[in-house]
């Protein structure tokens, strides 16, 4: 397992993290011995709509300084880039720009470098020879020791058609053909929301391709507009220790509440670590009390299928201000995160399509 990618991917849309709250996860990853972390919310537009403008000297050494907070960890630095755009039109002045703004981003001396076409319309005639072209001359700047690409059609879920368009004949195919061979390819499963793993399911996708996948696994995340109504806390679930065999890596994407993602980030380690020792129901009921504390465990079991099954538009105004009135005895930033929540402090962003 020594270069399969356990991690991390902070990928999701609307509220970010706080920059303190970064390191302070990464000193989490270390303790739970996850050895990835990509910094790739949907929030930074320098790295993808507005992608041409450089950051800022403030927010670059904020950079710098989470990447250092990686190296002191040893943790894995990774960061996501999508060049909105080009997979429509590109040109040599283009390539010129693209060029300009990864030279800019080797100053971070990352680990890892994503070059993510999610999210974007699809539905373009010699689309995976275009991307192709896009990566190959991220490539020929990119000091990053390894390189990940998440295509376009990064599930075989119906909704990314629905919502982006027909995908071009053989595209994945094409891909995985014509990609070169050092660019690992990111994958969520049969589903956007893939509730588990399989043999079968990592076959499918490896035949498409020609080769095994690394994992986007969107679980915890809660950053649609019909996910933003929970909280997933619970323990990972149908993600077989194999999957460190039949894949190139695995990386959750996490909720927009930091610390409450803790949880199921912990027994996402813990399932590797474990391998057919590994028991969910165990691991919530012994576990919880070490990340959050005896006081907070309490009232999370307590509560946790009405946060993670029933929803904020179930939770009734009044049984709302006396879960408030109980979270806000604690202090824990995961009880911050809840009152938060339960006042509509997370709301939907619009942006994210594909819930």
């Amino acid at each position: 397992m020594s270069d399969f990618l356990c991690g991390v991917i902070e990928g999701f849309y609307g509220r970010t993290w706080s920059w303190s709250t970064r390191r302070t996860m990464v000193e989490f990853f270390q303790k739970q011995q996850l050895n990835t972390y990509i910094y790739a919310p949907k929030a930074d537009r320098q790295l993808r709509k507005a992608w041409r403008e450089l950051h800022a000297e403030e927010d670059f050494a904020q950079l710098l300084a989470l990447r250092n907070s990686c190296r002191e960890h040893a943790v894995q630095f990774g960061i996501g880039f999508s060049p909105w755009g080009l997979q429509s039109d590109y040109t040599a002045a283009d390539r010129d720009a693209l060029q300009k703004k990864i030279r800019q981003l080797n100053r971070l001396d990352s680990d890892i470098f994503c070059i993510l076409f999610d999210d974007m319309p699809g539905a373009i005639d010699g689309l995976a020879a275009r991307q192709c072209a896009i990566v190959a001359d991220i490539l020929a700047v990119c000091s990053a020791r390894r390189i990940l690409a998440c295509p376009t059609y990064y599930s075989f879920d119906p909704v990314l058609e629905k919502v982006f368009g027909a995908m071009p004949p053989r595209y994945l195919e094409d891909l995985g053909a014509e990609l070169d061979a050092r660019v690992e390819i990111l994958w969520t499963g049969s589903l956007v929301l893939s509730p588990g793993y399989s043999r079968a399911d990592i076959d499918a996708v490896r035949e498409r391709l020609g080769r095994s996948p690394v994992l986007w696994d969107n679980y915890p995340v809660n950053d649609g507009q019909r996910i933003s109504q929970f909280l997933h806390l619970l323990p990972v679930r149908h993600r077989p220790w194999q999957l460190s065999e039949w894949c190139r890596g695995h990386l959750a994407n996490p909720m927009n509440q930091a610390f409450l993602s803790q949880l199921p980030l912990a027994s996402l380690a813990h399932n590797y670590r474990s391998r057919d020792d590994y028991d969910p129901d165990r691991f919530w009921q012994q576990d919880t009390t070490r990340l959050v504390g005896a006081e907070m465990t309490a009232l999370l079991q307590r509560d946790v299928d009405l946060f993670q099954y029933s929803g904020l538009e179930h939770i009734a105004m009044e049984t709302r201000r006396n879960l408030i009135a109980d979270y806000r005895r604690i202090e824990h930033p995961a009880a911050t995160e809840v009152v938060d929540w339960l006042s509509d402090g997370y709301r939907f962003d619009p942006d994210c399509l594909t819930d």
